[in-house]
């Protein structure tokens, strides 16, 4: 078992079950610290390589995921794995697209689907989630 983030780390998301899940931008630099056990990279074009283990999802900017099924798979698997290990959810920015693969995490965590955008934007960015489309995802899922 991995280590797990700092829960006053900045971007780390703690869930109501205690699970820690670090959000990031990509264009930002890596934070200092430990790197991630394992990562979901949320982007319209394969990422660049990195040290860790990591799992794409095709998913453009300000739009929704290509393949919902992957999507709920891949998301599920980060929720099962954040028990014990260090998990990092990123997309370009931060915000939109990871902001909703978040809020999914906290639908997974047992926060119901009609506040589980309220609970990243308090617990995570107050920006998180930017699109109707995204909100609407969230309030759908799984």
């Amino acid at each position: 078992m991995t280590d797990l983030w700092e829960p006053t780390a900045a971007g780390v998301l703690r869930l109501p079950s205690g699970r820690l899940v670090r959000g990031r931008g990509l264009r930002r630099p890596l934070p200092s610290g430990p790197q991630p056990a394992f990562a979901l990279y949320l982007l319209g074009h394969r990422p660049p390589d990195v040290a860790w283990e990591s799992r794409w999802l095709r998913w453009p900017d300000f739009r929704l995921p290509s393949d919902r099924a992957a999507t709920v798979e891949a998301l599920r698997e980060a929720w099962v794995r954040a028990e014990g290990e260090r998990v990092e959810i990123a997309c370009a920015g931060g915000q939109g697209r990871t902001g909703t693969a978040l809020a999914c995490l906290a639908v997974l965590d047992g926060v119901p689907r009609g506040e589980a955008v309220a609970y990243v934007r308090e617990h995570y960015a107050p920006r998180a989630v930017e699109t109707p489309w995204q909100r609407r995802y969230v309030a759908r899922f799984p």
